[in-house]
């Protein structure tokens, strides 16, 4: 007997009574079997979201059928949606600088299995992280940028997703600041990692901005990169409380575990459909 092949559904589309039920009749006349689901309407953008999980067991049409009636459901509801197999794993592109704390958690949670993704390169305008991607045999593209080659840097970054068919870029601790034009491209498929927590302490040396403040709390931040630097939708966010006898440096390494944490739980959970754009917030369909 043959395992049955597991599915994902996301979508939203405007909220209005009954929505959740005509996908379900359909999933259900179709032979779907749901194993699990979760929604969230939003009373103030007025939209409904949901995420349904799926198997073929008793499915009674072929796959493209099945579309076929997703797509009939979806234009009078004016629904957007995102299906594919449980299996089909995003491919992600790992960017980095020097540091590497939060790409070695990445690959270290991906190697283990944690993380449902396939990191198919690093990328870096540094060449420090080369042997830790080599060593993994990850492909490591050494693409440095200045001033004058910063275009040219990134039309590379857009060819290289387009040659790997990169689902997600990930900047893990990149500390470079994309283009309008290359956010714009990458809208809803990159996620950043800010060391603070946002909307507080954004741009460079956010440690050095807290503890200036006397903060009692550190944290950080993974969000979707937009063309406002550290003002994209909020992922998930991690933070430590802390006290005045806390150096700058004792605020860093402990915020590289805050760093790593909160964005392996950010690239899983965007990996598993869990995410929802929702104007310039996020829901998260747990």
């Amino acid at each position: 007997m043959s395992l049955a092949t597991q599915y994902i559904l996301t979508w939203q589309c405007p909220d209005n009574s009954g929505v959740l039920a005509k996908v379900s009749q359909s999933l259900f006349s179709h032979g779907a079997f749901i194993t699990e689901t979760s929604q969230y309407s939003d009373p103030y953008s007025e939209t409904f979201f949901s995420r349904i999980a799926f198997d073929d067991r008793n499915l009674t049409v072929s796959s493209s059928e099945f579309v076929e009636a997703l797509n009939a459901l979806a234009k009078p509801l004016a629904m957007q949606y995102q299906l594919r197999k449980k299996e089909d794993v995003p491919n992600i592109l790992i960017a980095v600088s020097k540091d590497d704390h939060c790409l070695v958690s990445l690959l270290t949670k991906w190697k283990s299995g944690v993380l449902p993704i396939n990191v198919v390169g690093v990328v870096s305008n540094h060449q420090d992280c080369q042997a830790l991607s080599e060593w993994h045999n990850i492909p490591f593209y050494y693409l440095p940028v200045n001033a004058d080659t910063k275009t040219k840097q990134e039309a590379k970054i857009n060819d290289l997703m387009t040659e790997l068919k990169i689902d997600l870029l990930v900047l893990a601790r990149y500390m470079q600041i994309l283009s309008d034009d290359l956010c714009q491209k990458l809208h809803g498929k990159a996620i950043n990692i800010h060391h603070s927590f946002l909307p507080s302490f954004k741009g460079a040396r956010p440690y050095h901005q807290a503890h200036a403040r006397g903060v009692k709390v550190i944290g950080a931040t993974a969000h979707y990169v937009t063309a406002n630097l550290d003002e994209g939708p909020i992922i998930a966010q991690e933070v430590k409380p802390i006290n005045h006898t806390f150096t700058i440096e004792q605020m860093v390494h402990m915020g590289h575990d805050l760093e790593a944490t909160a964005l392996c739980h950010a690239v899983r959970i965007h990996a598993e459909q869990r995410v929802c754009l929702n104007g310039d917030k996020t829901v998260i369909l747990a």
